[in-house]
C-alpha cells in the first residue's frame, strides 16, 4: 500500500536531516533502490544550491579581503593628496572609492543571497528526502509481497516433495518385495533377464541405512 509523502513529512518533523548529497550512507541507498530521473533531478538541483552557497561564501571572504586592501590604500592616498601630485592622487583615490563602491554592492548581494540558501538548501534537501523515502518504501513493499509469494510457492513445493517422497519409498518397496518373491520364485538366472537398471535389493539397503541415520540425527 503507497504512502503520501505527508506521513513521510510527519515522521521527520523534529529531526535533524543531513544534507543527503553529501552523505554517503544516502549514496549506498542506490546499490540497492534505483536512481530515477525525478531523484538525480531534484539531486542535480541540491548540488547546484551548495555549490552556490560554497562560490558566495569563498567570494565574499575575498571581496572583504579585497575592500580592506582598497581602504588601507585610500588612507594611505589621503595623505598623499596635498602633495605637488595631488591631482594624481585624487584620481587614485576616486578609483579606489569607485571600487569599494563596488565591493559594497557585490558584498550585498552575496550576503543575502548566503542568508537565503540555507532555508531553500532545507527546502530542497527534505524534498530529495521525501522522495527517496517513498521509493525505499516502494521498493520494501515490492520486496516483501515477493518474498511472501516465494515463501507460498516453497511451502507448496515442501508439501509436493513430501508426497513424492512418500510415494518413491511405497514404490520402492514395492518393487522390493515384488523382486524377492518373483526371485525365490524363479531363480537369479531368471531374474537377469529383466535387466533392472538398478538392484531393488540394494535400493532397500540404502533406504533403510538412509532412515536409520535421520533418526540418528533426529535424537541427537
Amino acid at each position: 500500500m503507497a504512502k503520501d509523502d505527508g506521513a513521510f513529512r510527519q515522521a521527520l518533523d523534529g529531526k535533524k536531516i543531513p544534507v543527503l548529497t553529501l552523505d554517503n550512507n544516502w549514496h549506498r541507498l542506490f546499490t540497492q533502490v534505483e536512481h530515477t530521473p525525478e531523484i538525480q533531478a531534484v539531486e542535480e538541483q541540491l548540488n547546484e544550491l551548495i555549490k552556490r552557497q560554497g562560490k558566495a561564501n569563498t567570494e565574499s571572504k575575498d571581496i572583504v579581503r579585497l575592500k580592506k586592501k582598497l581602504l588601507d590604500e585610500i588612507v594611505t592616498l589621503a595623505d598623499r593628496i596635498d602633495s605637488k601630485n595631488s591631482k594624481k592622487y585624487e584620481k587614485e583615490m576616486s578609483e579606489h572609492q569607485r571600487l569599494v563602491g563596488e565591493c559594497n554592492d557585490k558584498l550585498n548581494g552575496y550576503r543575502q543571497e548566503i542568508a537565503e540558501l540555507p532555508d531553500e538548501i532545507e527546502r530542497v534537501n527534505e524534498r530529495l528526502m521525501l522522495i527517496t523515502m517513498r521509493e525505499c518504501y516502494e521498493r520494501l513493499q515490492r520486496n516483501t509481497a515477493e518474498i511472501d509469494e516465494i515463501d507460498a510457492w516453497i511451502t507448496e513445493i515442501r508439501k509436493e516433495l513430501k508426497k513424492k517422497t512418500v510415494r518413491k519409498k511405497e514404490k520402492e518397496n514395492m518393487n522390493f518385495q515384488l523382486y524377492s518373491y518373483m526371485h525365490d520364485l524363479f531363480g537369479a538366472d531368471v531374474m537377469e533377464l529383466f535387466d533392472l537398471k538398478y538392484d531393488p535389493e540394494e535400493r532397500h539397503r540404502m533406504q533403510q541405512e538412509t532412515e536409520t541415520d535421520k533418526d540418528i540425527t533426529e535424537d541427537s
